[in-house]
């Protein structure tokens, strides 16, 4: 795959300058549609989380697995048919996930202290950043820490899924560990990755880079989510 360094050197003058430009204006749009999703993410849970009546109606029914598993059933289905959607039909779907997400959390607000939730958030957003930044400017291959860190994603998955059934506070204490730690090197990872999937398509399939920026914000989104969702366990106060 191609990275920054080898396209600027096959390439010079304003055609590197080119390179550059498209490259910063890939990103922000990434970052900006990751914004955007966060935000209907927030307020769709705060809304649900701050209504008992809402949180009664969904966590205390059977809806209850439907909202949890809904958000993965939805990465898979989005992930596997992209190709086939519009920029602005996948865009949509984007968003509509986020409000999902956001009804599949909004227990939150009913668990912790809309302090520590606002703490957590801002801990988590100062990592994020600083993760992706380093996934930005790093001149080292991330491809081989990113095939581990999949890996232990899908025993993390897993072993979430077992504890559901289990409630064992020792494994749910494990799980938040690994979690973050697998989490704050996805932000690393995908960021690198994004980057350098916009300079292989910019120079192969450009028709294709503003699905590959929604694509890039969902990564980054679910990165940041769940590095949040894993850090409250241990900073969040509860009421």
């Amino acid at each position: 795959m191609a990275d920054l360094n080898t396209v600027r050197a096959s390439q010079t003058g304003a055609r590197t300058l080119n390179i550059d430009a498209g490259l910063r204006a890939h990103m922000n749009k990434v970052y900006g549609l990751m914004s955007i999703g966060m935000t209907v993410t927030g307020l769709v849970a705060w809304i649900v989380g701050s209504n008992p009546a809402f949180l009664a109606a969904i966590f205390g029914s059977p809806l209850k697995w439907v909202v949890m598993f809904a958000p993965l059933a939805v990465v898979f289905a989005f992930g596997a048919m992209i190709h086939k959607m519009s920029a602005s039909t996948a865009q949509m779907v984007f968003y509509g996930f986020s409000a999902l997400m956001g009804l599949s959390i909004s227990y939150i607000f009913a668990v912790y202290t809309g302090v520590s939730i606002a703490q957590t958030f801002l801990v988590t957003a100062i990592s994020f950043a600083g993760l992706s930044l380093y996934g930005y400017t790093t001149k080292r291959n991330l491809s081989a820490m990113g095939s581990f860190l999949m890996m232990g994603l899908i025993g993390l998955i897993v072993a979430s899924i077992v504890n559901i059934f289990l409630a064992s506070s020792a494994l749910q204490f494990a799980i938040s560990v690994i979690g973050v730690l697998i989490f704050a090197g996805l932000t690393a990872y995908d960021t690198q990755n994004i980057k350098n999937t916009y300079l292989q398509l910019a120079q192969s399939d450009r028709d294709f880079l503003g699905k590959a920026a929604i694509l890039g914000a969902l990564q980054l989104y679910l990165d940041f989510l769940n590095m949040f969702m894993f850090l409250l366990q241990f900073l969040g106060n509860r009421n």
